[in-house]
């Protein structure tokens, strides 16, 4: 497998691939979503190539870029890698809504574990900050998972 560069990231020990992946473009935002086959390839050619690091969120598609990347690392492909998703953005009548309360923050959290059917993410984060909810408070579920 190709070399590439790693990185650490925060003071907890996740060390990633200088290059990842985001995978936003292909489900959603950049015209029609693109052929799951054709995204499983270039994904698992990613990994090939030494890309360790793949980013998604749970209102990419929404929700099926989490089960497209989710599909794409079976077959031990999973330990391989490290996967980062995203909370908080929502729609409602066509409008972006922010959401960072603790509830929601679990809830969340839950369904992207099922969908991208992983046992654990190694990098969760909040998409926007609900301005409504101090970040302590948002992040509380995230500490006691």
């Amino acid at each position: 497998m190709p070399t590439v560069r790693r990185v650490k990231l925060g003071s907890q020990g996740l060390e990633v691939s200088a290059q990842g992946l985001g995978c936003m473009g292909m489900s959603s935002f950049y015209g029609p979503p693109k052929p799951e086959a054709d995204m499983i390839t270039l994904i698992h050619n990613a990994i090939d190539s030494g890309i360790t690091f793949f980013d998604t969120a749970d209102v990419y598609g929404p929700h099926t870029n989490e089960v497209l990347l989710g599909k794409a690392l079976k077959g031990g492909r999973r330990e391989k890698v490290q996967v980062a998703t995203k909370f908080g953005i929502g729609w409602k009548e066509g409008k972006m809504e922010v959401h960072g309360d603790p509830a929601y923050v679990r809830v969340a959290c839950d369904a992207s574990l099922k969908r991208l059917d992983i046992d654990c993410i190694d990098l969760y984060y909040a998409h926007r900050i609900d301005t409504r909810v101090s970040i302590e408070v948002t992040v509380w579920p995230l500490l006691h998972i």
